[in-house]
């Protein structure tokens, strides 16, 4: 069943969520926990409100310090290239050799556990594009609970990235690392495997009333008990999007703590200390715990296995490359757009010059999906990797 909160409780929720500074908000979550009936079916909540009040007690300390000390080094890492994957693992699991191995990164090295501080970025090539490395601090457990101070700065992210890369020690119980760092990035609500179910809501005034998309189906609860629950929180106008199985609890969920999934790799690193024969039983007993999740043995110390991560993380991305062309011009852009696999050329267009669409006659293809060179496609083509494209408008420029 949902929290059933009471009026007061959902009224201060209200305030929270209209705050704008990390001040105000902390002030209103201290207030709304206060309000909080204290029972089993809240227990979920109360420890998202905790957690979240220290997150925002360590921003506003941060920028008292920043202020005071005149900046430092900062965990904000803005993105570069066709995306960014986030390395994380245990202390002393090998992250910063490996970021040194695959990128043009200089991270310090050290048998010393907690070396890293802060994030080090670094572009890892894959053919004609380049992926964003970026090695966070180390997670143990708890840290999604406080248990370290950069917690929930590593969780924050890990949270914005566009894919994840565990790294597991094989030297030391790598079950119970995987163990520990998927539990901890569940605890804040960041999926390694695409979860049954979830909601996002889009709170704007420019939607006239709660709206709800059905992408997936609700589950013992219809599109009307999902727009009085949002009504009872005083959210009149939003944009609810369904994926999945989702239930009304689902959605209530949604309000307070923002549900994602990540693309995620496992890097099984130190494979250097083993015969064929242990690792392939060692790498056996990782997969059964992550069925879903490219495991890849690796070693920092000779290079094994790192080859295999640019191509992985482009195929857990679901990236497709499209490369425009100009009419008369043999040679396509050598700088491809990045589009998701799915994408139409529709979607390729509005990347390239959304302009172009107002006059759009029809485009020629070549590559993967085109059934001959040159085809012509309309609006609705579904793109293929390696698809060269060449619009044709209905005027000679724009």
């Amino acid at each position: 069943m949902v929290t059933n909160l009471p009026a007061e409780a959902k009224a201060k929720w209200a305030k929270y969520s209209d705050a704008k500074t990390p001040e105000e908000k902390l002030r209103a979550l201290q207030e709304f926990l206060s309000a909080i009936p204290k029972h089993k079916g809240t227990e979920n909540l109360v420890y998202w409100v905790k957690r979240r009040m220290a997150e925002l007690r360590e921003e506003v300390e941060e920028r008292k310090s920043r202020k005071i000390g005149g900046g430092g080094p900062s965990f904000f890492i803005e993105k570069e290239g066709a995306a960014q994957a986030i390395i994380l693992g245990m202390p002393s699991s090998g992250k910063s050799s490996i970021l040194s191995m695959l990128t043009n990164a200089k991270p310090q090295i050290s048998d010393t556990p907690f070396t890293t501080k802060f994030p080090v970025p670094g572009m890892l090539r894959y053919e004609d594009i380049q992926f964003q490395l970026v090695e966070v601090p180390a997670i143990v457990k708890g840290i999604s609970e406080g248990a370290i101070w950069w917690g929930s700065r590593v969780l924050g992210i890990a949270r914005n990235a566009d894919a994840l890369i565990i790294v597991v020690d094989l030297s030391n119980n790598p079950t119970h690392q995987l163990d520990v760092i998927i539990n901890e990035l569940s605890k804040a609500g960041i999926y390694t495997v695409r979860p049954k179910g979830y909601a996002v809501i889009e709170r704007s005034k420019a939607y006239q009333r709660v709206s709800v998309v059905n992408l997936g189906k609700l589950v013992n609860c219809t599109a009307d008990d999902v727009r009085k629950l949002l009504e009872s929180y005083r959210i009149y106008n939003a944009l609810v999007k369904i994926y999945g199985e989702v239930t009304l609890e689902d959605v209530e969920r949604s309000l307070f703590e923002n549900v994602v999934y990540k693309p995620t790799i496992i890097l099984a690193n130190k494979a250097d200390l083993y015969d064929t024969a242990t690792l392939n039983t060692v790498l056996s007993e990782i997969k059964a715990k992550s069925t879903s999740i490219p495991v890849i043995a690796t070693s920092a110390k000779t290079g094994y296995g790192l080859s295999e991560v640019s191509v992985n993380l482009f195929r857990v991305l679901n990236l497709i490359r499209i490369y425009a062309k100009e009419p008369n011009n043999e040679s396509p852009s050598p700088r491809p757009l990045i589009l998701k696999d799915g994408a139409t050329l529709l979607d390729a267009i509005k990347h390239l010059r959304s302009e172009l669409l107002q006059y759009f006659k029809y485009a020629k293809i070549w590559g993967p999906s085109a059934k001959y060179p040159g085809e012509r496609v309309g609006l609705d083509h579904k793109l293929m990797d390696g698809d060269v494209i060449e619009v044709h408008t209905r005027i000679k420029a724009i």
